[in-house]
């Protein structure tokens, strides 16, 4: 029954099984008092029956009795009353299932009583269920033959427990609208659906069409030629880095060229030509971070990972949105010229400043030269170093020639020969030159000799020739770095040039109908989520 609660209906499932159990134990009660036996057991011999037998529940088997074969069953129950009556009296204080005279079994009897008593305030509580839940159990026949199931007994229930505990529960009434119900709906309707409403009326209604142009650039740059020397290097441009597209991309979304545009286009009077939506339009007497803020939403720039800077510019118009793009363009390339510029413009400085300073250490150790060559009086001392060593190189064989000629003379004249001593005076003074030319050479270790001043003069010298060196790697510099300032190493190449529309693809309506409907959902749902858990903590 629909208002019947779940403690009803297992009472009343309980009575149908009690019920049934009932009839089973009556059928087969029944059938025992034929003579009906369970198949393969002997008939019980009515001179081995006692005169009387305790009633127990049904399906329970009883004692073996005196006479009785193994194997049969004996049942007793409500229907077997009848039988009970016809049998003879048993003597008092004589158990069932005993003759006279033999030892009475009290534990079975005991058990017999018990079970007896169990049965009969089972079926008391299951008759008081079937007439106050399930009026129709007692119509309820089961089929004959049946045996009663073994089940798990019930907890034993006091006299009118059921009916008090069926009198306590509640009634269960049909579901109805309620106030808090009533609240949810109208919350969902005035924080969901109306304002739904108003901002889908107001884009398929209100909301001025807009229309786009698409522009997309990138910054490219030529390689300039192998500069000779460090300072070419260091001046040359190569390919840009990535840090140019961020300065550009950074640019475009900055005010400082919605300052620039504005002059040129007025934005303000572009952005004003739908006064009636009051939402995309830009207003009357907007300041310039209004503007700015305006110019944000209306142009789109996006920076590709190949460098690529794609810009979409939106306007009331088709020939407006083109022309803030052809604008974005050309200011953008200025930018491009004038950082290049700049770059030139160091480059130059940078070179001017090595081309000085390298001039002015030129001129230093040519100054140093000089005066060396003042001190020592000599124009080029490796040259007078030169002449000295062939001079003493010519004594040497001058004096090797005068000691073989002696050694000739003296195999056929005497000592005292006047040919012997010119011989010696000869060798003599060519061994004394060579002492003195030994000694300005500070063979000797004399100081301020050739060896010391030469070392000196090549020192200069090769300072000399590296100050020569990096002056003429200065004025390549510089000349390579004015070269590079006469032509523009980079500029900006537009591979899409602003477009003109015919359609118009903005306000994306749909999409911004749905994703309000989505938030104004979530944002309910969680309310109503915090409200029941607050209201239930409580």
């Amino acid at each position: 029954m629909p208002d019947e609660t779940l403690a009803a209906r297992r009472a009343a499932r309980r009575v149908r099984r009690a019920t049934r159990a009932e009839a089973a134990g009556a059928a087969r009660d029944g059938m025992a008092q034929d003579g009906v036996v369970r198949e393969g057991a002997p008939e019980v011999r009515p001179e081995a029956q006692p005169e009387a037998q305790p009633e127990v529940q049904p399906g329970v088997q009883s004692e073996a009795q005196p006479g009785t074969r193994p194997g049969t069953r004996h049942t007793a129950g409500p229907a077997a009353a009848p039988a009970r009556e016809t049998a003879p009296e048993r003597a008092p204080g004589t158990p069932s299932g005993q003759g006279p005279g033999r030892k009475p079994n009290y534990a079975a009897m005991r058990a017999a009583r018990k079970v007896e008593r169990a049965a009969e305030r089972e079926r008391e509580r299951e008759a008081a269920r079937a007439a106050a839940l399930d009026p129709e159990a007692e119509d309820f026949a089961p089929r004959p033959g049946l045996g009663a199931k073994r089940r798990r007994a019930d907890p034993e229930l006091a006299p009118g427990e059921i009916e008090r505990t069926v009198a306590n529960q509640p009634e269960v009434r049909p579901a109805r609208p309620e106030t808090r119900h009533l609240v949810l709906a109208s919350s969902f309707l005035a924080l969901v659906l109306l304002p739904f409403l108003v901002v889908a009326t107001y884009l398929y209604t209100r909301a001025a069409d807009q229309f786009h142009s698409e522009v997309a650039f990138s910054i490219r740059s030529e390689d300039a030629g192998a500069a000779s020397g460090i300072l070419g290097a260091l001046t040359s441009i190569g390919s840009v880095s990535a840090s140019d597209t961020d300065i550009l991309f950074e640019y475009i979304r900055s005010q400082k060229i919605v300052e620039e545009i504005d002059p040129e286009l007025g934005l303000r009077a572009i952005y004003n030509k739908a006064p009636s939506d009051f939402w995309f339009s830009l207003g009357a007497d907007p300041t310039i971070e209004a503007l700015h803020g305006q110019w944000d939403r209306m142009v789109e720039v996006n920076l590709g990972s190949a460098g690529i800077i794609e810009v979409t510019a939106r306007a009331f118009d088709p020939a407006d949105a083109r022309r803030i793009a052809e604008a974005i363009l050309a200011h953008s390339g200025a930018l491009v010229n004038r950082l290049s510029g700049q770059a030139r413009a160091d480059a130059i400085q940078f070179a001017s400043g090595e081309l000085a300073q390298a001039e002015i250490n030129l001129r230093d150790m040519r100054q140093r030269m000089n005066d060396f060559r003042r001190e020592h009086r000599l124009v080029d001392p490796a040259a007078d170093a030169a002449g000295q060593a062939g001079l003493l190189a010519a004594l040497q064989g001058q004096l090797a020639q005068a000691l073989v000629d002696r050694d000739m003379l003296s195999t056929y004249a005497a000592e005292g020969d006047q040919r012997m001593i010119q011989a010696n005076r000869r060798i003599d003074a060519i061994t004394e030159r060579i002492d003195q030319e030994r000694a300005t050479l500070g063979v000797e270790g004399v100081e301020g000799s050739l060896p010391d001043v030469l070392s000196s003069y090549e020192e200069l010298r090769v300072d000399l020739e590296f100050a020569n060196t990096a002056y003429t790697q200065a004025l390549a510099g510089v000349a390579a770095a004015k070269a590079e300032a006469g032509r523009q190493s980079r500029y900006l190449a537009p591979h899409i040039q602003p477009t003109l529309a015919e359609t118009s693809l903005y306000p994306r309506r749909a999409i911004l109908a749905g994703l309000t409907l989505l938030f104004l959902s979530l944002g309910w749902g969680v309310a109503m989520l915090v409200y029941y858990n607050v209201r239930d903590n409580r």
